[in-house]
């Protein structure tokens, strides 16, 4: 790359501090805060200023500040561009057939409108300087404001403590209870089941072959296997059936008891 190409990435150098653009016109608001400002200076009323002297004055006030400052603001300009023809109005008499307003007209516009800002200045300074109700002023007998502090205290012991736990947690515990009814096998209700359903057979059967219907159901399965087999035991002793275990854990075999055997 030559050196040529590289011109155009380098940056370029600083600009001095003397040179930089600032366009600052005395911290006036406007050209006729900057009017009223030299009008204020010939120390006379604002009706009987020397609108010449005074357009005499901005001018020479922007010269000087177009001489350190390229630019100054669009207004500024304008403003002295209407005083250069006012100047000139008021230095050449005016022509017959003239239809622009005379020189003393233009003047006379511009007392005007100094002496309105004049007065709406005055009265933006009184209102802001009045005195504020509260601040620098306050009404009889306004009453003072209380300030309310609360401060939650708390005193409590171990046994305070254990009564509070105890309280909720018997909150949450059903005070309801219903006890579950179980169906129960009396003995003399399983006796008479199981003489009915043995009748007269002289065959053996398992036990629980006779109460199949009855272990059906899973929740009278205990009472059921229970209340027969001590009803069953009753009957042999009083010796109504026979009953006979073949192996270890082996069925339960039940006949009736024949009658010479009795």
């Amino acid at each position: 790359m030559t050196s040529a190409q590289t011109d155009w990435f380098e940056t370029p150098p600083p600009v001095p501090a003397d040179e930089v653009l600032r366009v600052d016109v005395g911290g006036y608001e406007g050209p006729l805060d900057l009017l009223l400002d030299l009008a204020r200076r010939q120390k006379v009323d604002l009706a009987n200023i020397s609108v010449l002297a005074l357009a005499e004055q901005y001018l020479a006030f922007i010269d000087n500040v177009r001489e350190r400052r390229i630019e100054v603001a669009a207004d500024y300009l304008v403003m002295a561009a209407w005083l250069a023809y006012l100047k000139s109005r008021l230095m050449v008499p005016q022509a017959q057939g003239d239809d622009e307003p005379s020189g003393e007209m233009l003047a006379a516009m511009l007392q005007f409108r100094l002496k309105r800002l004049e007065a709406m200045r005055v009265a933006a300074n009184k209102l802001m300087n009045r005195p504020r109700l509260g601040f620098q002023i306050y009404a009889r007998g306004a009453p003072e404001p209380l300030q309310i502090s609360r401060r939650s205290l708390w005193e409590a012991g171990l046994f305070d403590l254990l009564k509070a736990y105890s309280t909720q947690r018997e909150r949450g515990i059903n005070v309801d209870y219903s006890p579950l009814v179980r169906t129960v096998w009396s003995l003399q209700d399983a006796r008479d089941i199981l003489e009915r359903l043995i009748g007269e057979s002289q065959e053996w059967v398992p036990l629980d072959t006779y109460l199949a219907d009855y272990l059906a159901i899973p929740a009278e399965r205990a009472t059921v296997r229970a209340s027969s087999f001590a009803s069953s035991l009753e009957l042999v002793r009083l010796g109504s059936i026979d009953m006979r275990q073949s192996e270890t854990f082996g069925p339960l075999l039940l006949r009736r008891r024949r009658s010479e055997d009795r």
